[in-house]
């Protein structure tokens, strides 16, 4: 069951009320005969002066060639409000501005839409089944992941949730990068630190690029500790392979399990390594090839990338005949779309790739696909603040902070919230010492207390043996105060902000929602009794209750952060 989106309805009205009256205006002679101006409707900032609001006489002006404020009210003139459901009246501000007023049964019906839909509250079709399928975090598994793939974790995993809600067919899709010059160094790395152990460090140089962190040095421990000095009487090129063929597999599990514990579980764990194998990227090649954009230059071959937008001719075959990373990655965005044959394909990327953003969008147009079927979310950086200072280093382990250990230092909940606070090319502070804190200054705490608080209201009327039950539209009307409507029209909101969350790419648009009810219910439960002498009244405000518990779950829910119902 998809529940009404109760503000497109009102707002539907509005459209078509605006649109009658204007033809009947110009079959009246009242306005020129004219194609219709396209307007906006809108939710005031202040919904004192109207519930809806739009700017249809303001840029109707060269149009009907007459001053907005005589186009508004020859339109209020003709305004047929008797066949509206949830419109009762307008009102001209401002230099022309039509504010529209909802009727009660509008704020009764909100209510009972909630109720009546329960756990598919704010689910929509928006959508239509499009198939699309979102790639996020795919960490080098040459080492542990750091902080930017733990925003760009909860940021991927967040949006796949409101896609998945809005009747998007989503597919999350984890890139494994097992090939390649980062595998080969990975190799080199493991191999030297390896050699270390039997040889001592002062006599086996380091290689100067390779990867310095500790986790080489426990593979390579771990390696030689089962299996002994076993790789020091063969060749070098075996030597790198076993300890990549050991290492590799235990660094990919060691990312499902840390992503696992972030609450974050892929649909496909796609390797780099099979579009090697299965001729992908040849493939790729020969296409741009047999589309006169390659040459060759020192040995290597290149494609013609400033044809399509690029600031200079890319390699794609290296004069050693390995092809690059950005001919692999091209292979896999014509496997996602033509293969696997998804309408849209969205990246969550670091903000250091977007120098990559054009070259790949125009290497699709390039090999006779949509580069515009192609997004890319760029996402700022993290700053991690201890005590109101940047904090870059774990007190632990004297090393950069790593996803792993920021799920020890703060709670899941705390971490995917906070991540997604901030739209993602914002860049974000992430305060640890407000993460852990337990009370309202946490925006996540604050959120789930609300929820909890009501569960504790309906515990506390059970024991009175005051069960909950259905009220009727007009039980639900009494629902009159400031502050009652001002939380029925931020629960009417929610499918709409499922929708803008996934239509900009943007989950923040959910924490920013979860807060602002919390603060609504807040402020809602110290002004109106929910327990009182009217048996009606108390029964529409339960009612209420009931229903902003039902919103608070659902989004919370989408958000993967657990709905408590005591703290």
């Amino acid at each position: 069951m998809i529940a009404k989106n109760m503000i497109e309805e009102a707002m539907n009205e509005v459209n078509s009320l605006i649109q009658n009256a204007m033809k009947q205006a110009m079959e009246k002679g009242q306005l020129v005969q004219a194609e219709l101006p396209s307007y906006t409707v809108e939710i005031p900032a202040d919904t004192s002066h109207g519930d809806f609001a739009t700017n249809a006489a303001m840029v109707s002006a060269r149009t009907f060639r007459n001053a907005p404020a005589k186009i508004a009210a020859i339109l209020l003139e003709n305004c047929d409000f008797a066949s509206c459901t949830y419109l009762e009246k307008a009102e001209i501000a401002g230099p022309g501005f039509i504010n529209f007023f909802v009727k009660s049964d509008w704020f009764s019906d909100t209510v009972l839409e909630v109720l009546d839909a329960k756990e598919n509250y704010g689910r929509s079709n928006y959508g239509k089944g499009e198939k699309v399928m979102i790639e996020f975090v795919s960490a080098n598994p040459t080492g542990p992941m750091h902080m930017g793939n733990a925003r760009g974790g909860a940021i991927g995993d967040c949006l796949a949730s409101a896609m998945s809600a809005c009747g998007y067919d989503v597919t999350k899709e984890f890139y494994i990068n097992d090939a390649g010059n980062q595998i080969e160094k990975f190799g080199l790395s493991l191999e030297a630190r390896y050699l270390q152990i039997f040889k001592g460090e002062d006599a086996v140089e380091f290689p100067e690029d390779g990867y310095h962190g500790e986790d080489i040095r426990e593979r390579a421990q771990q390696y030689a500790d089962e299996h002994g000095d076993s790789l020091l009487h063969v060749s070098a090129e075996e030597r790198r392979k076993a300890l990549i063929d050991y290492a590799l597999p235990l660094n990919v599990e060691k990312l499902r399990t840390d992503l696992g514990k972030y609450r974050i579980q892929y649909d496909v764990w796609f390797p780099e390594s099979s579009l090697h194998q299965s001729g992908a990227i040849k493939d790729v090649v020969e296409n741009l090839r047999s589309r006169g954009l390659t040459y060759e230059k020192d040995g290597a071959v290149w494609y013609k990338a400033t044809e399509f937008g690029g600031e200079k001719d890319e390699v794609l075959i290296r004069a050693n005949g390995n092809p690059t990373y950005f001919a692999a990655d091209i292979a896999y965005h014509r496997n996602k779309f033509v293969d696997r044959q998804f309408s849209r394909v969205i990246n969550v990327w670091g903000a250091d790739h977007h120098g990559h953003v054009a070259r790949l969008k125009g290497a699709m147009d390039a090999i006779g696909l949509d580069g515009k079927k192609l997004d890319i979310v760029l996402m700022q950086l993290v700053r991690l603040m201890k005590d109101g200072e940047p904090c870059k280093m774990s007190k632990r382990t004297g090393k950069a902070i790593t996803l792993s250990d920021l799920t020890e230092l703060v709670p899941i909940d705390a971490a995917r919230f906070f991540f997604n606070m901030r739209e993602p090319n914002s860049t974000l502070d992430f305060d640890l010492d407000l993460a852990v804190e337990e009370s309202s200054a946490n925006p996540v705490y604050y959120v789930q207390y609300a929820h909890a608080r009501i569960c504790s209201i309906l515990k506390n009327l059970s024991v009175q043996n005051i069960t909950p039950r259905s009220c009727t539209k007009e039980e639900l009307e009494k629902l009159n105060t400031a502050e009652e409507r001002e939380l029925i029209r931020k629960l009417a909101l929610c499918p709409q902000e499922i929708i803008n969350a996934a239509k900009n790419y943007d989950p923040a648009r959910m924490t920013h929602y979860c807060i602002d009810v919390a603060t609504l219910f807040h402020k809602f439960y110290s002004v109106c009794r929910v327990q009182g002498e009217d048996e009606s009244l108390m029964q529409a405000r339960i009612s209420l209750c009931l229903a902003v518990k039902i919103v608070l779950k659902n989004m919370l829910s989408l958000l993967n952060i657990t709905v408590p119902e005591s703290m």
